[in-house]
């Protein structure tokens, strides 16, 4: 953790905190969440595996924003995304990894958009 800059140590901190209760197994899967400024991105990860069994970001080349207006949406349809090759890979249900952030904004559409998409978490 070479960044300084207290933000970004303070949510470092926050995602110890959480990731030492938790725990991403075959069953039931960690949905780990990574915000940019720009982009946002998700990966469901089998902890005892230490392997990705489905990622989705706004940077894929199979996301199409053309009509999405502002990054809430753009999170939605990510979330919608992952939730469609989850169920292609046999994933039901999660333990969701907000990554230290606040459960609001991008965050929370990403979320929506998953439970709308048949993950259960």
């Amino acid at each position: 953790m070479a960044k300084t800059n207290p933000k970004v140590t303070a949510r470092y901190k926050r995602v110890r905190r959480i990731r030492k209760n938790m725990l991403g197994t075959s069953e039931k899967p960690r949905m780990r969440v990574f915000r940019s400024n720009k982009h946002i991105y998700v990966q469901i990860i089998d902890d005892l595996k230490k392997a990705t069994l489905v990622s989705a970001s706004t940077e894929n080349k199979e996301f199409d924003a053309a009509d999405l207006k502002g990054k809430c949406e753009k999170a939605k349809k990510v979330g919608l995304m992952v939730a469609e090759k989850a169920k292609a890979a046999g994933i039901e249900q999660v333990v969701f990894d907000r990554g230290g952030y606040i459960y609001h904004g991008r965050v929370k559409a990403l979320s929506e958009g998953a439970r709308e998409g048949g993950l259960k978490f």
